[in-house]
């Protein structure tokens, strides 16, 4: 019996070989309303002054708040096996990311 409800419980995820490849992004953007957050996940290329959008996620609050907390947690097991990440507060985003500046 105990073990018809743990089946219950298990969610099925199936994962395509196209979306188990993954988008790289090195930028988010997220805005919100009253009833959602919108997550714009970015690539930004050196030299390049356009970046796309690559993905679009869209959470209600409440899923907002649970990815918020699995991110927090994650990142603490991370930090513990593999120290702290180091992110710098005080640079700006580097919107040219080092590349050759434009000239007249």
């Amino acid at each position: 019996m105990a073990e018809q409800q743990d089946n219950k419980k298990q969610i099925n995820i199936e994962l395509s070989d196209e979306m188990a490849e993954g988008i790289y992004s090195n930028l988010a953007i997220i805005t919100h309303s009253h009833s959602e957050f919108v997550v714009d996940f970015i690539k930004m290329m050196p030299g390049i002054p356009k970046a796309k959008v690559k993905s679009r996620i869209i959470l209600t609050p409440q899923h907002a708040k649970r990815l918020f907390k699995a991110l927090q947690d994650n990142i603490q097991k991370f930090e513990r096996l593999h120290g702290e990440i180091e992110v710098s507060e005080s640079e700006a985003l580097p919107l040219n990311f080092g590349g050759p500046k434009a000239q007249a």
